[in-house]
C-alpha cells in the first residue's frame, strides 16, 4: 500500500498555515526512528517535499534529492522543516549554523521540537535580520479545559503502541483513509508534531501541561454526529518509562470506542531504553482495555497493526497470518494493504 496525501481536517484543535514546499532537514541523525518527521512528511505529504539536507556524519536519508538551502529555494522551497524528533526535543548547537544558512537562503524554519526556535539567539537574530519566520508547531492552544470525563457523541478510534516510533501515526492515517474510501465520515486527529505538519492542525499532546492533557484530548475529538469517526493518533506507550503519561491522557480523553494495537515485529527493547523490554501485544491490549474502561466501558480492541517494513513480502505475509491465528483477531501491516488490512478495517467498523 502506498501512502497517499490526506485531506486537511476542518475540525482540529489547532490550525496552521505553513509556508511550503519544504526542504527536510535531517541534521546528523544516524537512527532512522528519530527521523520519523521527515519520513512521515515524505510519505503522507509528498507534494510539499522538495528535497533533504543533512550534515556531515548523518546516515539517514528519505531518498529525496540532497539539496543545499540555496538550491532548494531556487527550486521553489519556502521553508526548511526540522525532520528529526530526538529524545528530549532539543536542537543541538552544531545544527544552528545550518539553520541560519536556511534563513539566509530565504527559507522560513519550521520545527516540531520542544525547544523554541526564538529562544536560540543566533536564529532569532538571523530571522529578524532576514525578515523570515520561525514557526514552532509544538505549541498548544490557550485555555485548554480540564477533562470532564463525560461521554460524548460520535465514534473514536485510538492507535496505541507497545513502544514509540513503530507505526501509530501511519496506522491512524491509513485507517482514516480507508474509512473515507468506504464512504465513512472520518477525520485523522494528529497529536504529535509530524501528524500536525501532515494534517495542518491537531493537538501537540506532549507539550500540554499534564493536568490538562486529557482535556486536550477531549478538545481534539469533541462531540460529533453519531456516524462520524475521529481516528486519533496515539503517542508513547502505557508501558514506557518516560512517556506513559501522555498515552494515558489520550486514552482517557479520547474515550475510544475502538483500539488498534501497533507493534514492530521483532523489537525486544524500547527505542532508546535498552534496559526496558517491550511488552507483549496481549499485555498491551489487557492494560489499555482496563484503563480505557474508566471513561468508555464499551471500549474494545479491533486488531493489531504490525510494522513489517524490515521483512520481505513472503516473510511478512507468513508472520501476519501466524499472528492473526495466535491472537484470534485481524493482524495487518497497513503499509502493505491487502486482505489482511481489509479485515482489520472491517473489524474496526463492525457494530459493537
Amino acid at each position: 500500500m502506498t501512502a497517499m496525501p490526506i485531506e486537511h481536517a476542518p475540525r482540529a484543535a489547532t490550525q496552521l498555515s505553513l509556508p511550503g514546499p519544504y526542504l527536510l532537514f535531517l541534521g546528523d541523525t544516524t537512527e532512522p526512528g528519530y527521523a520519523k518527521t521527515a519520513f512521515g512528511l515524505r510519505d503522507w505529504a509528498p507534494d510539499r517535499c522538495i528535497g533533504e539536507h543533512a550534515l556531515a556524519g548523518g546516515s539517514v536519508s528519505t531518498g529525496l534529492p540532497a539539496m543545499t538551502p540555496a538550491h532548494a529555494h531556487a527550486r521553489g522551497a519556502r521553508a526548511m522543516v526540522i525532520g528529526v524528533a530526538n529524545a528530549g526535543g532539543f536542537i543541538p548547537s552544531h545544527w544552528v549554523a545550518a539553520l541560519v544558512e536556511g534563513l539566509e537562503a530565504g527559507l522560513d524554519i519550521v520545527s516540531g521540537m520542544h525547544a523554541r526556535l526564538r529562544d536560540i539567539p543566533a536564529l532569532r537574530e538571523a530571522a529578524d535580520r532576514m525578515g523570515r519566520q520561525l514557526i514552532d508547531v509544538r505549541q498548544p492552544p490557550a485555555a485548554i479545559p480540564v477533562a470532564s470525563g463525560r461521554r460524548r457523541s460520535g465514534k473514536r478510534l485510538l492507535t496505541i503502541g507497545t513502544d514509540c516510533a513503530l507505526g501509530k501515526k501511519y496506522t491512524a492515517l491509513a485507517l482514516a483513509g480507508a474509512f473515507r474510501e468506504r464512504g465513512v465520515d472520518a477525520d485523522f486527529r494528529a497529536t504529535g508534531q509530524t501528524g500536525i505538519l501532515i494534517a495542518g492542525g491537531g493537538m501537540p499532546m506532549d507539550a500540554v501541561v499534564s493536568d490538562f492533557a486529557a482535556g486536550a484530548a477531549e478538545l481534539l475529538s469533541p462531540a460529533a454526529a453519531p456516524g462520524h469517526w475521529d481516528v486519533v493518533e496515539g503517542q508513547g506507550s502505557l508501558f514506557h518509562p518516560a512517556y506513559a503519561g501522555v498515552s494515558l491522557a489520550l486514552l482517557h480523553g479520547s474515550q475510544p470506542d475502538v483500539l488498534v494495537v501497533c507493534h514492530q515485529a521483532g523489537r525486544k527493547a524500547m527505542l532508546g531504553y535498552p534496559g526496558h523490554a517491550v511488552p507483549t501485544i496481549e499485555e498491551t491490549i489487557c492494560m489499555a482495555i482496563r484503563l480505557g474502561q474508566r471513561t468508555n466501558p464499551a471500549i474494545r480492541c479491533a486488531g493489531v497493526s504490525l510494522n513489517t517494513a524490515h521483512l520481505d513480502a513472503d516473510a511478512a505475509a507468513r508472520l501476519l497470518e501466524d499472528e492473526a491465528r495466535r491472537l484470534d483477531c485481524p493482524v495487518a501491516d497497513p503499509m502493505r494493504g491487502g486482505e489482511a488490512f481489509e479485515r482489520l478495517v472491517a473489524e474496526c467498523l463492525a457494530p459493537a
